[in-house]
Order: structure tokens, then sequence, then C-alpha cells
């Protein structure tokens, strides 16, 4: 009987008896969907993630996503978003710590971001146009990275947009280096180094 279906559940094959549902909370639901997306997006760009595919991983079927994503740009952005709050959490400093160590460990924590996960950093930073990859979304996450490096250098707020610059050239050199054999690097600790000695004399200048 059709009043009889749950909206929102998973069913097993078996017979009726047998069957069990699994009912979330709409919290939990968009959790999981963004977890599905999130480790698809370690695989491809976000625009290749199919969405029947996220719906069927989840046990619902892709008119339940739109309840809780109406659109399927709504999804994707939110799977970005929740990314770059991860990419967020792993490269910033500790807290209380000093100026200089604050600094180099943005530096090596962004490079070994990178390097941990090169292809996807590539598919969320590099993987469309359409969305909020490559453009708004991502440069309001430098902005945001640059904010944390103010914060935590102690650096005056006036030199965000230096600071903002500098970690755009983070992310290149970081890219490179991460693609660059191991046995041809330069090593890390010289390039954050080099890194660190770049923003000092962008402040200088």
């Amino acid at each position: 009987m059709l009043n009889s279906v749950d909206a929102d559940h998973t069913a097993q094959s078996g017979p009726p008896a047998a069957r069990t549902r699994t009912r979330l909370s709409q919290d939990e639901r968009r959790r999981q969907l963004l977890g599905i997306g999130l480790r698809m997006l370690v695989e491809k760009p976000i625009q290749d993630l199919s969405l029947d595919a996220v719906a069927a991983e989840a046990g619902i079927s892709r008119g339940l996503l739109f309840h809780y994503f109406p659109t399927k740009t709504d999804y994707y952005d939110a799977v970005v978003g929740a990314a770059l709050r991860r990419v967020l959490r792993n490269i910033s400093p500790d807290p209380d710590v000093a100026a200089d160590l604050a600094l180099r460990q943005f530096v090596e924590r962004f490079y070994a971001q990178v390097d941990r996960r090169r292809e996807f950093y590539l598919a969320l930073v590099f993987g469309s146009d359409a969305i909020s990859i490559g453009g708004e979304g991502v440069e309001s996450h430098r902005m945001t990275v640059a904010h944390r490096v103010v914060d935590a250098v102690g650096l005056e707020p006036a030199t965000t947009p230096v600071v903002h610059g500098w970690t755009a050239y983070v992310e290149d050199r970081a890219l490179l280096w991460s693609g660059t054999a191991a046995a041809e690097r330069v090593p890390l600790a010289d390039e954050v180094a080099h890194c660190c000695r770049a923003l000092t004399a962008l402040l200088a200048a």
C-alpha cells in the first residue's frame, strides 16, 4: 500500500518479514550524502559525480536526494564546501605557537596536503568553472586561509591582500613540487624556507 511506504528509508531484499528500514534525520542524511560525495571526489572531478550513484549508495532515490539538496549545483557546492573545510583543518598551524613556527607549519602542512592528495586537490580546485570550483568558492577559501595565516602570524589586517596572493603562490609551488618525481624534488625544508622568505620579502616591499 502506498501509505505504508516511508519517504526516507533503506530497504533490503528478501521476504517482507525480513526487510529492515533505517530512518535518518535530515541532518544525518545530509551528512551521509556529503560523505559519499567527498569519498567520490577523491577519484574524480566534482562535475563527474553521478547523483544516481550517490543516491544508490545512500539507499535512496535520486528524487529524494533533491529533497536535501534542491539542485545538482546545490549538492556539488555543498560537497566542495565540505572538502575545502577539511583542507583548511589539515593545513592550519597549531594554536598559540610562535609566529615563525606557525608560518612554517602552514607551509609544511600545505605541501603535505597537496602531496598526499594531489589528484583530489586538483579535482577540487580546477575541476570546473561552472560551479564554485576555480571561482568564487576557491577564492573564498584562499581568503579564509589568508586570514588564518594573518591571525596565526600576528600580522596587521591590512596585510591580508598580500598574504592572499602569497597563498596562491604557495599553492602553485606545492603543486609543482608534488608533481615532480620524488628523487628529483628540492628538499621540503628548502621549499618551506623559500616560501617563508617570500612572504617576508612581500611584506617588506
